[in-house]
Parts: structure tokens; C-alpha cells; sequence
């Protein structure tokens, strides 16, 4: 099979960068655009009326928010078993291919809209994602390992992919899934899951050696390996005794048992919760003669995971053990971070649709058609340009994979112009024959408006991230630099201000109020400002961990980090359960209010506690 070794990577050119890299953007766009696509629908369909011409389930809020913060908190935490297997066993590239496989056949049970296959789908969607997400980056990192500086650039455009596919993603799925059905936007989602799976299939031999099983590629790197190009590096003096004094702390019996006790009491809990829940106790795991044990089992697994954490710290040197506790601090203000944040996909998104006036007429209606048909049109024809320059690159040896992924970009193309055509005709805009609107399979309207979908506001977090990541990726350039607990507490102030935005607009509505007209401007703020917290958070949050962590020790604390974000996403629908109760007892206004100023003191604590942490760094910066 012809492969290409890692020097050739950058003859096959595009905008700079090897044709590979391109060749992952895509396969990452379409993977978020289906997760993103997925993750805005699942809330409103669940809560959805089970009456009407578009029911849902009919679930209570509390209900809906269990189960959506149980599955986002085992997507991040299968993300270490894709790891491990793709390490282990299969590479990169293999896991890649079952990941996405197994993501398709998850939406396309989703679609069939039944409890199993509902339940099936969810599933397969963590496992699959488990083995998708990690290894992406993985391939990257492989491909520019001998070009470094050109790494960041790289990354900020496999970036740029991850925010078009989940721009996309919310905002086809999104609309498809509330204006014509929900098995069509979970349908949707798996459709562009199966393109970027052959897409990525059928030109994997771009990217040579890279990803192959680990017996395999140890084979061919030896194969293609010269004696006479062996270096060998000698550490100095100084290099030495650092090494000597950051003694190796493995893992022994009792430790990886307790590690064995919390991810079981953990599991458990994670999967029992909305479970126990939604039967309303039927079925618990958990339940031992009568006595609901669910508080026990997941405060004991946190116990003895903090219990042994603490020990492992104090088992290494000093240095290593302060920058592993200014890692940890690091990893609370992110967990702190997502729990706010994730609150987008349920009490946000259940905001708008419930509490926020969506419905846009005259000047108004124009002005958002066209801002609409603008955000949706031309990230959408720059991205088509990348692609004839992948296929000026590619095509002649890659014509199959070439071929399925110009085929979905027909398709999203169908779709986004039929979607806005629909919109302008139902406002009155434009005139359309009957012939015309019967092959658009467009219903005639008697009502001449625009009606924003509750899913729509969700966009505008990817939309603000393109806009604005590069001014932030300047201010981080420039003298002005803040210190790593300044980041995460202007973050953190910035997301409970976006917070108390919608807190204030939402201050009118009555206890217990099932719907309100508030305006839909304050959602945008809201948006606006979780979006530059995120981005003094979350881009640079890995990237301290990379810096302060030694090497042989990268992967745990990885672990940790991202099990940090999992236990995050669940415990943001807790607070999302609570959500409901708050609203009846003093207004949806007061919750969201709470959340404001928790956040802001997470905030103004991470900026006080600069000089202590700063000293932990030990320059690191």
C-alpha cells in the first residue's frame, strides 16, 4: 500500500499546511457537526409536548436534564478507554474509523425516536465519541512533530473545523429538528457523520505511518529508519539531578484498587442517577433493602479519589508536587467553568423557547433574515473554497474519499438555501409558485413572520469564538499578557456577568410562570460573554497542563483534567434539575442570579490567589 513517510507530508500543500490536515478538518466538522447537532435537540425533544403536530416525550425538566448531564459526562469520560485502545491495541486511525462508525449507527437509531432505540443511540454515541475525539489530536501532533512551529498554526485551523461543524451542526439539525421533525435532525446529524467517516476512510494513506497499530508502526519506523541518522542526547549535569530529584511514583496494588473502587462507584452512580429518576425508582442500582444508597456510593468515590490524590502528591518531589497542585487548582476553576457553561444546551436553550419572544416581524424580520442568510452563506462558501483546494491537492490519488465529501457539501448546500428560502417565503419576502414550493416541499402560510428556533441562540457561541479568537490570541501575544489565574478569573467574571444578563431580563417573570416574552437580546449577551470566557478558559486550560506536568506524567493529568469536565457536565444538570423548583418557588430570574454570583466569586478568588499559585508555577508562565 503506498503511504506517505512524514517528510512528504508538506509536497501535498494546501494554504500552507499538508493536505492531511485538511483531510482531518473535515472529518472533525462533520463529527461536530453531528455531536453539537445532537446535543441541541435532545432537552427540547425529551420536554417536547407529547400532543400536537411535532410531539416530543413530554418529560419534566428535572428528568431531561439527568439524563442529558449523565451522557455529556460519559462522552468526556470514554474518552480515556478511545485513548487507551488506540494506544494499545488498534492506533489512532482504526479509532478514528470505529468511532465514527459506531456515531452513525447512533444517530440513526436516534431517529427511530423509540425508548430503546433512543437509549441505543446515547450509547453508541459515548463509545463512539470515546474513540473519535481524543485521537484526532493525536494525528496532528504525529504529523507536525518535525515542523513545530508550525503546530499552532495547524491547530487553530483543525480549530476553525470544530467550531464550523458545531455552527452548522445547531443550526441545520437545530432547525430541521423543531420546524419538520426530530428524527430528521437526528437524522441529519448521522448522515454527515457517515461522509466524514468515508471521507476520512478512503484517503487515510495521506498520512503514511501515522495512527497504524502500534506493532505496525514500530515496524515501518524501523524499517525506514538509518543508523547513521541516530542521535544520541546527554543530558547535562544540571539535567541529571533534576531527574533525580523527580522520582517516578508508580502506581501499586492498593492504589490502582481504589482507582478500581471510585470509576465503578462512579459508573454506577453516573448511569443509576437519571435512571432511578426517570422511573421514579422502579429501577436503581443502588438500592440495598429499601434504602437508596446513590449520596453514599458517589461521595465515597470522591472521597477515596481525593483521598488518594492528596497522597499521590505528597509521594513526589517539591517542585513536581506544587505544579501538580497549580495543575489541580487549574482543573477545579475548569470544572467551576463548565458547569455554568453547559448550562447552554438545557436551562438556556429551555429559556428561549419558553421565556423568550421569538417572533420577529416587519423591519425586524428582514433585518435577521438577512443577517441569518449572511452568517450562514459565507462561512459556508469559504469553507467550500478550502475544499476545491483540498481537491486540486488530492483528487487524482483520492478520488473516492474527494467524491463523498464533495457529495455532502452538495447536500449542505441543498439544505442551508432551501432552509433559507423557506424563511424568507413564510415572511412574506418572497413569492413562490405552487409547483415551486411543492418541489421545495415548503407548506403555504397564512401568518407573514419569523420565528426564531430556541436552538438558533446556540450558534452564536461558535460565531463569537471564529470573531473573536483572534483578538484574543493577540492579547495573549501582546505585554499585556495576564497571569495564568488571571485568565481563569476574567473568565470566570466574564461568564457569571453573561449570566447575569438574562437574570436581569428575566427578573419580571412571576413564580412558576410557564411562559414570558422577554427579549431576545439578552440571550445574545449571554452568549457573547460566556464566549470570551471560554476563551480565556478553555484553550489555554490544556495548554498549562502541557507546560507544568512532566512528560511520563501528561497522560494522568489529562485524565484528571478531563474527568474534571465530566463530573462538570453532570453536576450542570443538577443544577439544571434545581432549576425547575427555583423557578416555581421565587422566578427563573432568581436561578439564573444565583448562578451569577457564585461564578463571579469563583472568579475574584482565582485573581486573589495569583501570588500563592504564581509560586507554585515556578516560572512557568
Amino acid at each position: 500500500m503506498e503511504t506517505t513517510t512524514t517528510n512528504d507530508f508538506f509536497k501535498t500543500n494546501v494554504l500552507g499546511h499538508p493536505a492531511g490536515l485538511f483531510v482531518l478538518f473535515f472529518t472533525e466538522m462533520w463529527e461536530r457537526f453531528s455531536y453539537y447537532g445532537m446535543r441541541a435537540l435532545l432537552v427540547m425533544f425529551l420536554t417536547a409536548s407529547i400532543t400536537g403536530s411535532h410531539p416530543g416525550w413530554g418529560w419534566p425538566q428535572e428528568h431531561a436534564y439527568a439524563l442529558f448531564g449523565s451522557y455529556t459526562a460519559l462522552v468526556y469520560l470514554s474518552t480515556m478507554l478511545g485513548g487507551y485502545f488506540a494506544d494499545k491495541l488498534i492506533g489512532y486511525r482504526w479509532a478514528v474509523v470505529v468511532g465514527a462508525f459506531l456515531m452513525t449507527l447512533g444517530h440513526a437509531s436516534m431517529a427511530i425516536e423509540t425508548p430503546f432505540f433512543i437509549y441505543l443511540g446515547l450509547t453508541l454515541l459515548i463509545f463512539g465519541t470515546g474513540f473519535f475525539k481524543p485521537n484526532m489530536t493525536s494525528i496532528i501532533s504525529e504529523m507536525y512533530k518535525d515542523k513545530p512551529e508550525k503546530k499552532d498554526g495547524a491547530y487553530t485551523i483543525f480549530y476553525m473545523g470544530v467550531n464550523a461543524g458545531a455552527f452548522f451542526g445547531i443550526l441545520l439539525c437545530g432547525y430541521l429538528g423543531e420546524k419538520v421533525g426530530w428524527s430528521i435532525g437526528f437524522g441529519l446529524a448521522g448522515i454527515f457523520m457517515l461522509f466524514g467517516l468515508l471521507q476520512f476512510y478512503f484517503s487515510q494513506r495521506i498520512f503514511g505511518d501515522i495512527g497504524l497499530k502500534p506493532k505496525m508502526a514500530d515496524e515501518i519506523a524501523l524499517a525506514n529508519s538509518d543508523a547513521s541518522e541516530i542521535n544520541t542526547t546527554v543530558l547535562d549535569e544540571k539535567e541529571v539531578n533534576k531527574n533525580n530529584e523527580d522520582k517516578k511514583v508508580p502506581f501499586t496494588g492498593w492504589q490502582l484498587a481504589v482507582i478500581a473502587i471510585c470509576s465503578i462507584l462512579g459508573l454506577v452512580w453516573v448511569i443509576n442517577d437519571p435512571a432511578s429518576k426517570i422511573s421514579e425508582g422502579t429501577v436503581n442500582f443502588l438500592s440495598i433493602g429499601g434504602h437508596d444508597l446513590s449520596n453514599v456510593a458517589i461521595i465515597t468515590a470522591l472521597l477515596l479519589f481525593f483521598g488518594l490524590l492528596a497522597y499521590r502528591l505528597s509521594q513526589y518531589s517539591t517542585i513536581t508536587r506544587q505544579k501538580l497542585l497549580a495543575v489541580t487548582f487549574f482543573a477545579a476553576l475548569t470544572f467551576c467553568f463548565f458547569v455554568v457553561f453547559e448550562q447552554a444546551p438545557g436551562t438556556l436553550t429551555i429559556f428561549a423557547r419558553d421565556y423568550t419572544d421569538r417572533i420577529l416581524t416587519g423591519g425586524a424580520s428582514l433585518v435577521f433574515l438577512v443577517v441569518n442568510t449572511l452568517i450562514a452563506v459565507v462561512p459556508l462558501a469559504i469553507i467550500t473554497w478550502v475544499l476545491f483546494k483540498l481537491f486540486k491537492q488530492t483528487f487524482k490519488n483520492y478520488a473516492l474519499a474527494n467524491i463523498f465529501l464533495s457529495l455532502s457539501f452538495v447536500i449542505i448546500w441543498i439544505i442551508t438555501i432551501w432552509m433559507l428560502t423557506k424563511d424568507f417565503y413564510s415572511a412574506g419576502y418572497l413569492h413562490l409558485s405552487d409547483s415551486t414550493l411543492e418541489a421545495l416541499k415548503i407548506d403555504k402560510v397564512t401568518e407573514k413572520l419569523t420565528e426564531i428556533p430556541a436552538t438558533w441562540f446556540n450558534v452564536l457561541n461558535s460565531l463569537f469564538i471564529i470573531t473573536l479568537a483572534p483578538l484574543f490570541s493577540k492579547w495573549w501575544e501582546s505585554k499585556f499578557n495576564p497571569s495564568a489565574n488571571a485568565k481563569f478569573g476574567i473568565g470566570m467574571i466574564l461568564l457569571g456577568l453573561g449570566m447575569g444578563f438574562i437574570a436581569y431580563g428575566g427578573r419580571n417573570i412571576e413564580p412558576g410562570a410557564a411562559s414570558a416574552s422577554v427579549g431576545m437580546y439578552w440571550l445574545v449577551f449571554v452568549y457573547l460573554f460566556h464566549t470570551m470566557g471560554e476563551l480565556c478558559i478553555s484553550p489555554v486550560g490544556l495548554s498549562y497542563v502541557s507546560k507544568l506536568v512532566p512528560g511520563r506524567m501528561i497522560a494522568f493529568m489529562f485524565g484528571v483534567w478531563y474527568l474534571a469536565i465530566a463530573i462538570a457536565n453532570k453536576v450542570a444538570g443538577i443544577i439544571g434539575e434545581n432549576s425547575t423548583d427555583i423557578a416555581n418557588e421565587k422566578g427563573i430570574g432568581t436561578f439564573f442570579m444565583i448562578i451569577m454570583v457564585l461564578a463571579i466569586i469563583v472568579g475574584v478568588v482565582a485573581i486573589l490567589l495569583n501570588k500563592p499559585i504564581k509560586k507554585l508555577m515556578h516560572g512557568v508562565k
